[in-house]
């Protein structure tokens, strides 16, 4: 039986020696290890921070994942554009690679997160939510120098192909800096969407035995009031609460996927439409949970905490990221229907 670590050591030796024979395989991974080393970094200056998704670092995890991804699905038709290392273009791409990492460093221990909470609007009186604008603008420096580095390395057709990552991160970044600058329910354009989301929440608390009623509004955001024998749990609902988030961030994977599909224009719009319901369904759902999370350990509980934080936008991006392989899988299993049926014809 081989022993596996002897084959492991083999493995990484083999793959040494191809990358120093051809150094292009080196850059052409090069621009994902950018990134790994100042989410290194942050995790070992905050590591809570990779426990949440909302005002958190999770998101980082599924950046990297995509990247992964597409190198993996468009290994061979991505072409470097950095050939020759004594030049200005690589020097160029050098400077850039280090650059996420030299962002991390200058803000985390130079003073640059301090400043960027000095000049912060102070919401209520107080410095909460200007302590969350560092993380907004860190996540915007990334996602303006991922696709300078992308640029870089893979051209304009390469750019193309990592859209979806870049449109992640970017989207991100912009939803916590609009939630920052105008907190709870300032933001009218998203809190339009909030009475519906959370009406419906409401509905589906009572069909499983749950009282509600709305007591008024919380800095421009209804209160919803839900209870049973057991207690009760009062909160109010933003439009961030509502799934305004999950919903852009669907929408845009999805079409980035669709566009790139052979399905018919069709199938893609009932496609993007029945995803669409499922991601707002699945908001509904979260509403109504945390609410019930309350009322069993209490509003001021840890569970609430996680799942607030974590758990509950996990719902969402799991099922995004689920929902093309879905599509995928109908599609192959509908050709080799219609491919069953196209034989029987024939005999």
């Amino acid at each position: 039986m081989p022993n596996p670590i002897q084959t492991l050591k083999t493995k990484a030796l083999n793959a040494a020696q191809t990358i120093k024979k051809n150094p292009s395989i080196l850059i052409k991974i090069l621009p994902i290890f950018s990134f790994i080393i100042p989410f290194l970094i942050l995790y070992y200056l905050y590591p809570a921070s990779y426990e949440a998704t909302w005002k958190g670092r999770t998101y980082y995890i599924f950046f990297l994942w995509l990247i992964l991804l597409e190198l993996i699905l468009n290994w061979e038709k991505i072409q470097i554009k950095v050939h020759k290392i004594k030049s200005t273009l690589f020097l160029v791409f050098t400077i850039l690679l280090l650059l996420p990492t030299a962002y991390v460093i200058i803000a985390n221990f130079h003073g640059l997160n301090t400043a960027i909470v000095n000049i912060s609007p102070k919401h209520f009186g107080n410095y909460f939510w200007a302590n969350l604008m560092p993380l907004s603008v860190e996540y915007l420096v990334f996602a303006i120098l991922f696709p300078l580095i992308i640029l870089v390395t893979y051209g304009i057709d390469g750019l193309k192909d990592f859209l979806v990552p870049l449109c992640l991160i970017g989207i991100i970044g912009s939803i916590y800096l609009i939630d920052n600058l105008y907190p709870y329910g300032q933001f009218t354009p998203f809190q339009i969407f909030v009475p519906t989301t959370a009406t419906l929440a409401a509905n589906i608390l009572n069909l499983m035995g749950y009282q509600t009623d709305w007591v008024g509004q919380m800095y421009g955001t209804p209160v919803l009031k839900v209870w049973n024998q057991e207690g009760a749990a009062f909160f109010g609902i933003a439009w961030p609460c509502s799934g305004i988030d999950s919903l852009v961030i669907y929408s845009v994977t999805i079409l980035l996927f669709l566009k790139n599909s052979v399905i018919s224009w069709r199938q893609r719009t009932i496609y993007f439409i029945i995803g669409a319901a499922i991601t707002y369904f699945i908001n509904i759902l979260r509403i109504a949970t945390i609410f019930i999370i309350a009322i069993d350990y209490g509003m001021n509980s840890s569970q609430v905490q996680q799942f607030h934080n974590y758990y509950g936008a996990l719902y969402s991006i799991t099922w995004i990221a689920t929902y093309p392989l879905i599509i995928i899988g109908t599609q192959t299993l509908w050709r080799k229907i219609r491919k069953r049926e196209k034989n029987k014809v024939q005999i």
